[in-house]
């Protein structure tokens, strides 16, 4: 049955790596990933295979998210996204590469905002980048420009982050995957839910509740209700967003599967509070109304 009002998707991709050069989906050999064997994603996904995947779910508007596309050309990912839309509507938004740490920071900044559907940045942090001088300067240049940041980064990296979030108050940081929740351990729930806590404390801060396989294992409803409803209880309803992270999810379960999971965990929630999660709060967060 499909929710009673249209769904944004606040994380997915699209990607075609017979004509563009995405190191991991087109190098050998492959690299170490979280989910195990990724060669299922080694092929196009383009949006009809996403609408194929989403069709018994209104969504209405997305979020695409950057591909690891060839680092030496971030804003040829942009121009490529650029001819999605014209051709298919979809995505609505994006959130493009951009390097932090390097020379060309500002120049890659300023043309990636001559495109007016680029909402954010993201540049996945080493440990201890996020404290690295050169990498903050080019952190610091992005709400100068109003661009947000998607921060992907495990949960033990968080504590950076929420420093990070202290000393750049006017920044906007969305943490993704819900921070990585990987060893489901009471000690590593512990872990994430204290890390959690500490970045939910930072006022500019989101998370986005997506990336929640675990490796050799099906994504059911039961199997992460008590993630995702920490992970509300920690944020708020008014900051925490659906997310597919589709294709790369799709290693773990089927669009449906997630998307009918997610409404099965909030449907304790008043019906407002459920069309925030799914509409509303990304729609606010990414500001999709001025496209």
């Amino acid at each position: 049955m499909a929710v009673p009002f249209p769904i944004v998707d606040a994380h997915q991709h699209f990607w075609d790596p017979r004509i563009n050069y995405h190191p991991w989906l087109c190098d050998q050999p492959p690299i170490p990933f979280r989910y195990g064997d990724y060669s299922a994603l080694r092929r196009p996904y383009l949006p009809a295979d996403y609408v194929a995947d989403a069709e018994r779910h209104r969504v209405t508007k997305t979020v695409y998210v950057e591909t690891e596309w060839d680092p030496r050309d971030p804003l040829g990912e942009m121009r490529y996204v650029e001819r999605l839309r014209r051709e298919c509507g979809f995505p609505t938004v994006a959130v493009a590469q951009a390097w932090l740490d390097r020379d060309d920071v500002d120049a890659t900044l300023e043309a990636l905002v001559q495109f007016d559907f680029v909402r954010g940045i993201r540049h996945k942090p080493r440990p201890g980048q996020m404290e690295d001088g050169r990498w903050r300067a080019g952190f610091g240049r992005l709400a100068q420009r109003g661009l947000r940041f998607d921060l992907q980064a495990p949960w033990t990296q968080l504590g950076e982050a929420v420093r990070l979030a202290g000393d750049f108050p006017d920044a906007r940081i969305i943490l993704n995957h819900t921070g990585l929740p990987a060893d489901r351990s009471r000690e590593g729930i512990a872990g994430w839910k204290n890390a959690l806590q500490a970045l939910a404390a930072c006022p500019n801060t989101a998370i986005k509740i997506s990336g929640l396989g675990v490796r050799g294992q099906q994504w059911t409803a039961e199997s992460n209700r008590d993630i995702v409803l920490a992970s509300i209880e920690i944020f708020g309803i008014g900051r925490a967003m659906f997310a597919s992270n589709f294709p790369v999810d799709g290693l773990c379960a089927s669009f449906d599967a997630i998307a009918t999971g997610m409404r099965e965990i909030l449907r304790s929630f008043a019906p407002p509070e459920q069309r925030a999660f799914f509409h509303d709060n990304a729609v606010r967060i990414y500001d999709m109304e001025r496209t």
